[in-house]
């Protein structure tokens, strides 16, 4: 046997790193926490992600627990969220008045935003997500949504002809891409504003992210096919932002760990 070295670490042995992947294995899937957001693992496709999440735990975002999730951020914004709401201004400034908000959950940024932000009075807000969150979502909005702007949907359809598509944070968990849903779409929506994208320089992939309350599948996409893809259907980027404080670390794959995520800004050109 060889002495380590630091080009062949210890953790390198294929003994030593079989036994540290079996016993990260057993702390990812057992972990319930709300604070760690573990990853784990490289996968081609949604369906191989899903499939390496033992039946015993939870692997969508359609439960009871995840629609709880996220009260106090109603109530707050975050350092990545002013691109979004500067773009967002300038949208109802250029006319739009309804925005489809992918992934909205409970309509977090239509209520922390409005804090900050002037809604034109003709203005829809209508979020899709999962039928849980929904439900959550139309309780909470019966004692904080006195203007009544504020919907929910399940059906992705939904986002044709609208003004601005909004996702923050919910583009990784589709098990299709924002091309395949604007392609489905008979009118496509004028503006998009997309916040915390997990962009990789050279590939996609997906990898499985624990956030406590379920182990689900996540998405990764290669920077070129992103900005291509929508590039095709006729949309111009008009910013682009890096969020530092977010990361994707993949224990043992660091060629597809990200340490920090995108925000983008798109106009219909054609």
């Amino acid at each position: 046997m060889t002495t380590p070295t630091a080009a062949h670490p210890v953790t390198e042995w294929p003994l030593v790193r079989q036994w540290l992947e079996a016993r990260y294995t057993r702390r990812f899937f057992s972990s319930a926490s709300l604070m760690e957001n573990l990853y784990r693992g490289v996968y081609p496709t949604f369906a191989a992600a899903q499939s390496s999440v033992p039946s015993a735990r939870q692997s969508s975002y359609d439960n009871k627990a995840s629609a709880d999730l996220y009260r106090e951020r109603t109530r707050r914004v975050y350092i990545n969220d002013y691109p979004m709401m500067l773009w967002l201004s300038k949208f109802f400034e250029s006319g739009a008045r309804s925005v489809f908000d992918l992934g909205g959950h409970v309509g977090i940024a239509y209520y922390s935003y409005q804090r900050y932000l002037h809604y034109p009075d003709a203005m829809r807000w209508q979020v899709m997500d999962v039928p849980s969150v929904n439900d959550a979502g139309k309780a909470w909005a019966e004692d904080n949504d006195p203007s009544g702007r504020l919907s929910f949907t399940d059906q992705a359809h939904d986002a044709s002809g609208v003004d601005i598509l909004f996702a923050a944070g919910s583009l990784q968990y589709l098990d299709y891409t924002l091309g395949d849903l604007l392609r489905s779409l008979k009118q496509l929506p004028r503006f998009l504003l997309l916040n915390s994208v997990p962009i990789h320089t050279r590939d996609s992939y997906f990898t499985v992210q624990n956030m406590g309350t379920a182990c689900c599948p996540y998405r990764v996409t290669a920077e070129r096919e992103f900005l291509h893809d929508l590039k095709a259907l006729g949309y111009g980027m008009k910013d682009r932002w890096e969020n530092p404080h977010r990361s994707c670390m993949i224990p043992f794959h660091p060629d597809h760990s990200l340490d920090r995520y995108f925000g983008f800004s798109f106009a219909l050109e054609n």
